[in-house]
């Protein structure tokens, strides 16, 4: 349920309130509104008695949260979420473009992207440094070397990086070198590693399982922000049907199923979404449309020696092209594709 205070409560008031919710081995999320001071109240399922909270001096009312995600809904935090991404306020009036290569293949690969990418428009950096892959014998990714030249990308450009962490063990480490942890879609269910993640306070990009529900990716959302990580943005990223000329197929129902539940961000990714990179400028365009507050986009300056997913990634002048016409479409649905701050001084790759 969720307590809902009167504006002139009085911090004693408040106190008590959270102490009576605690006292009943319960969590108190707390949001701080402009007019009032909302507590969420997290359990084990025993319900406490919503009659006894609403007579509590300071309370306005009391309010039950029917859907089993309870900080992710709209019915606890009915604004956005709003918070800043490198040049961007994501979840705001802002739509944010993560850009990069799907996986970091070297020292000059990585840095080739970062800059042509940011050239393009890019506010944030992706690239892989650990990969999940179908197969055990495909490329697994360079590990903590990957993350070491996806630091050294995010210095010379001046752009965040979101990165995929596989692991809880591996969170610390990646957490040293990215702004960002992204959940793959194997891993949406994986909830050792939701609560790491959770813990960690790190923006965290939670990509939708191939065959999930919404409700379970927001189930899944709810893990993070249980501990009291707010920063969570939600990726569509396509589910698995029966279609087999797309990699997948691109639920932009979805965008707007869940910003109407949830006050999270969602971006799309159109790469995965598609996995063909013909399509991904169409999916990107209508992700613009559709309401989503971003997208995630895979760009290789050699996309048929691309060690993998090269046949979904954009080479940069597509990519480039690709920018323009979105902010193009930002523009007639209200929202802005803000400018990229100025690139520092250009740093000479070694030959």
């Amino acid at each position: 349920m969720i307590i809902i205070m009167k504006g002139s409560a009085s911090l004693r008031e408040k106190t008590a309130v959270i102490s009576w919710v605690e006292e009943h081995d319960c969590k108190a999320n707390i949001f701080e509104g402009v007019e009032h001071m909302v507590i969420g109240v997290i359990g084990d399922g025993r319900p406490l008695n919503r009659e006894q909270a609403r007579m509590m001096s300071g309370v306005e009312r009391v309010v039950p949260v029917l859907k089993p995600f309870k900080v992710a809904s709209r019915e606890f935090k009915p604004t956005n979420t709003q918070f800043p991404l490198g040049d961007c306020i994501v979840g705001g009036d802002d739509f944010v473009i993560m850009a990069g290569p799907c996986s970091v293949e070297s020292r000059s690969q990585i840095l080739e992207t970062a800059h042509a990418v940011k050239e393009a428009g890019a506010h944030i950096l992706r690239g892989g440094a650990f990969k999940p892959r179908s197969s055990p014998y495909s490329f697994q990714g360079l590990g903590e070397e990957g993350l070491q030249y996806l630091k050294e990308a995010s210095e010379q450009t001046g752009m965040p990086v979101v990165t995929e962490v596989m692991e809880p063990a591996l969170v610390p480490l990646v957490t040293q070198y990215a702004d960002i942890l992204q959940i793959g879609a194997r891993n949406m269910q994986n909830y050792a590693l939701l609560h790491a993640v959770g813990r960690s306070q790190h923006p965290v990009l939670l990509k939708r399982g191939m065959s999930s529900l919404i409700e379970e990716w927001l189930m899944c959302a709810e893990y993070i922000l249980s501990h009291g990580n707010t920063r969570v943005m939600l990726c569509e990223r396509g589910i698995r049907t029966f279609e087999k000329y797309t990699r997948n197929t691109f639920d932009i129902n979805a965008i707007a199923v869940a910003k109407h539940l949830s006050h999270l961000p969602v971006i799309a990714d159109p790469s995965h979404a598609t996995g063909k990179w013909e399509y991904v400028a169409s999916a990107s365009r209508a992700s613009v449309a559709a309401g989503a507050d971003g997208v995630i986009i895979e760009v290789h300056p050699k996309p048929d020696e691309a060690w993998s997913d090269g046949r979904q990634s954009l080479k940069p002048e597509r990519f480039a092209k690709l920018v323009t016409q979105m902010r193009a479409i930002a523009e007639s649905v209200d929202r802005r594709i803000p400018e990229v701050s100025p690139k520092p001084d250009p740093i000479l790759l070694p030959a």
